[in-house]
């Protein structure tokens, strides 16, 4: 099995080699084991260094000791993140062997601190495709703003193997032609439904609210003072929709409602849902589960992200250089999270990395 240095030995290196004091593998292997270790930004990585170079001259060549803070920057800023973006993948594809029967949850994050003072859908965003039940990235595409994602799903799409999987995704992708792309990979879909489908979403609603409705299921969940009940009920496509739509959308099986409501305190809101899919032999069961899972991206990666490594405070902002750290961040996480410590936060794990030299290899191998 190859290691992160044979990894990173086969990113390709843009910088003019004559002029290079340090090897690309080095810096970011260095890079990524900060990052695992609580590190946040270059001046952290250089930090590491010196602290851990006797270890790392074990594993490294270091041939001019470890490189500066705008070494690391520089680096960073113009390395193809699709170099490192394959390895990300590699690595996902080694603890999931297959995606079949799997969830792939389709979701956008904003890396905020690129752009701090944009507002709205302005902003660099990353498409992430997300198997929430092994809390793995198998993909990314950068975007420049939100409404980009339409055109990048697509792209990403292309770029996987989702054959015998569900790939879900939010209005956004509630699109004829991502939902060809998916059946035509072998998938299934689940998208949801909004205004942004006009006669789409006005049958759906009105499908479920004039028919009965043929199996429905029920779940609730109390936790931190939090009570959240959630209804998935379903239609038949071909008995609730018009022929002109069950012909555009092709592969259409299901209609999704899910009716949830939470109460916090005394305050309770509620909110409905629509939902198509190429699934026919789902039970509502089923499908609610999946709906609630494909959500699991923002508690499990956006939200780590954000928190556990403080990705909208980085104020790396030139070049590639916030896209190629947000990789190595969901390395770091996906390496992080697969160690067996209870019930200790990642928060933690990343903190005992920093302490142990022998933890912090576990969590690389």
């Amino acid at each position: 099995m190859k290691t992160y240095q044979d990894l990173f030995c086969e990113v390709p290196d843009p910088r003019v080699q004559a002029r290079c004091l340090h090897k690309l593998s080095d810096i970011l292997f260095i890079a990524l084991c900060t990052l695992l270790s609580n590190g946040e930004d270059f001046e952290d990585m250089v930090v590491f260094g010196n602290q851990r170079k006797e270890w790392l001259e074990e594993f490294l060549e270091l041939p001019n000791g470890i490189p500066s803070h705008d070494t690391f920057n520089r680096c960073l800023q113009i390395v193809d993140p699709e170099a490192l973006t394959e390895i990300m993948q590699e690595d996902g594809a080694i603890l999931l062997e297959c995606l079949k029967g799997k969830l792939i949850n389709f979701d956008g994050k904003k890396i905020k601190g690129v752009s701090p003072k944009s507002k709205g859908n302005k902003g660099l965003y990353i498409l992430n495709a997300w198997v929430s039940e092994n809390g793995v990235c198998i993909g990314q595409v950068m975007v420049d703003d939100k409404s980009n994602e339409i055109t990048a799903i697509p792209k990403l799409l292309s770029q996987l193997e989702i054959e015998g999987s569900t790939v879900s995704i939010d209005a956004m992708g509630c699109q004829k032609e991502v939902a060809d792309q998916i059946l035509e990979k072998g998938a299934d879909y689940l998208l949801a439904v909004k205004q942004n489908q006009g006669d789409l979403h006005e049958q759906v609603e009105e499908s479920f609210t004039f028919m009965t409705v043929e199996e429905q299921d029920f779940q609730w969940e109390y936790d931190h003072g939090r009570y959240e009940t959630r209804r998935c009920k379903l239609l038949s496509a071909k008995e609730a929709l018009s022929p002109d739509l069950l012909e555009k959308w092709e592969g259409i099986q299901t209609l999704v409602k899910i009716e949830s409501e939470r109460s916090i305190a005394d305050v309770t809101t509620s909110h409905s849902r629509y939902y198509i899919s190429s699934h026919g032999d789902k039970t509502a069961m089923q499908i609610n589960a999946m709906v609630r899972c494909h959500w699991s991206i923002e508690n499990q990666l956006h939200w780590h992200l954000d928190i556990t490594f403080k990705e909208d405070a980085s104020r790396a902002r030139t070049k590639n250089a916030p896209i190629n750290l947000n990789i190595l961040r969901k390395i770091a996480l996906l390496r992080i999270n697969r160690m067996d410590d209870g019930k200790i936060s990642l928060k933690k794990k990343r903190f005992r990395a920093s302490l142990n030299n022998n933890y912090l290899i576990k969590a690389l191998c």
